[in-house]
């Protein structure tokens, strides 16, 4: 049964840091393409960062330079670093897995529960 767990989310000031965490069980994630999302109330969910089978991460443009995404495929472990905090940052994150390279779009296949990440002024 595959499941995605996702760990590290709080609350901060702004310019402060997180960094989360998201460990998969019940398939190998080395094999499978992973991304970032979130979702702030009454908007659309939106990809922030993905990261191919072999590294290669992309990232939306309001997070570049400040947000870093990686792997280590040994602990079936995702990460994102965020740094320099907005509070246009507060959202629900969520980690995503699927076979498929689906880029920043919001169709991957498994998901996580959600972490929530506040960011105050």
């Amino acid at each position: 049964q595959v499941q995605l767990v996702e760990s590290g989310g709080g609350s901060v000031q702004a310019g402060g840091s997180l960094r989360l965490s998201c460990s998969a069980s019940g398939f190998g994630s080395a094999s499978y393409y992973m991304g970032w999302f979130r979702q702030a109330p009454g908007k659309q969910r939106e990809g922030v960062a993905a990261i191919r089978v072999f590294g290669s991460p992309i990232y939306a443009d309001s997070v570049k330079g400040r947000f870093t995404i990686s792997r280590d495929n040994a602990k079936n472990t995702l990460y994102l670093q965020m740094n320099s905090l907005k509070p246009e940052d507060t959202a629900m994150y969520y980690c995503a897995a699927d076979r498929v390279w689906y880029l920043l779009l919001p169709r991957y296949n498994y998901w996580g529960q959600g972490t929530q990440v506040t960011v105050s002024s």
